[in-house]
């Protein structure tokens, strides 16, 4: 273990061990940012895979989860979104802001792609970024309803918080409410509740819209409902949404981020609100969102003659 750089300054890294291709990456990234005077922190159990992979980063000072984020500068994170909404985990209750470098498939929430990534580093260490701080989800369940006097599981969620049936073979029968009022009644697979970073995720698959970022919103998109009104809704961010799994039904199963899991017994009640502590993202890029749906989704643009130049 060593101590802080030059200046205190210090990176936690993040990485999917798993995949070669961010050993690789894993190995540039500490040797640019040490060079650079920088200390990489490193949660044990990844160096401790790093080095059963055959990588052993020297100097590098390793870190326990729970405060792994205290005090760093930003946290570097090597992956696929999955790798990201982990990193989250970590970086949410410190309020470090988190800069991803894609290494899976689309990588909605990564700044850069495998092929910046020198260019990347360089940027971290000149502190060329801008940091933006993105709406989250406050979740509470109470497992004997509305009524009852346990106390709830309260967890939260970047992306989504996706109730879901726990049988194969029977429909969860459920309500939906809005600020105390009900709106409908589905037998359905699930429902998603997901902030506007989370509409392209569970949220787009499921049929939902893309909401831009900076959209105050919540979204409620039901999954293959039985109901005539079953369409994905948006509401206010100073709303409360329930759900309430009626009691004659089958259980369900509350899944955050596709990470931090609920089981829901019949008779739950699961209420979300927007989050009290966002989760805070470092930017590189000024390119506005419609360009970044065009480049994740292959968007076919071709033909587009945008406004004439004097009309701008």
């Amino acid at each position: 273990m060593t101590g802080p750089g030059p200046g205190g300054r210090s990176v936690l890294l993040v990485a999917h061990t798993g995949r070669s291709a961010a050993l690789r990456s894993i190995e540039l990234v500490h040797r640019s940012l040490t060079d650079a005077g920088l200390t990489v922190r490193m949660i044990a159990s990844e160096a401790d895979e790093l080095k059963a992979a055959g990588v052993d980063l020297h100097p590098v000072e390793v870190v326990r989860p729970d405060d792994a984020a205290s005090g760093a500068e930003l946290v570097m994170v090597l992956g696929g979104d999955g790798t990201l909404l982990r990193a989250a985990e970590i970086a949410r209750p410190a309020g470090t802001p988190l800069l991803g470098v894609n290494l899976g498939h689309v990588g909605f929430l990564a700044e850069a792609e495998r092929e910046d990534l020198s260019a990347t580093v360089r940027s971290v260490v000149a502190r060329d970024y801008e940091v933006e701080e993105r709406m989250t989800l406050d979740v509470a369940v109470y497992n004997d309803g509305r009524n009852g006097t346990g106390p709830p599981v309260r967890t939260w969620a970047l992306n989504e918080a996706t109730l879901e049936k726990a049988s194969a073979r029977r429909m969860l029968e459920m309500v939906l409410e809005i600020d105390g009022r009900p709106l409908s009644r589905w037998g359905c697979d699930g429902v998603v509740c997901a902030t506007p970073t989370g509409s392209t995720a569970h949220a787009f698959s499921a049929g939902g819209p893309i909401v831009w970022p900076e959209v105050a919103a919540l979204l409620v998109v039901p999954i293959s409902a039985h109901a005539l009104f079953a369409r994905p809704i948006v509401v206010s961010p100073d709303s409360t949404i329930a759900l309430e799994v009626l009691p004659e039904t089958t259980a369900g199963v509350l899944w955050c981020d596709g990470r931090r899991k609920v089981e829901l017994p019949a008779g739950a009640r699961i209420e979300v609100t927007c989050g009290e502590v966002p989760v805070r993202l470092a930017r590189l890029q000024r390119a506005p969102f419609t360009d970044r749906l065009v480049a994740k989704f292959a968007l076919p643009v071709a033909g587009w003659r945008g406004r004439a130049e004097h009309d701008l």
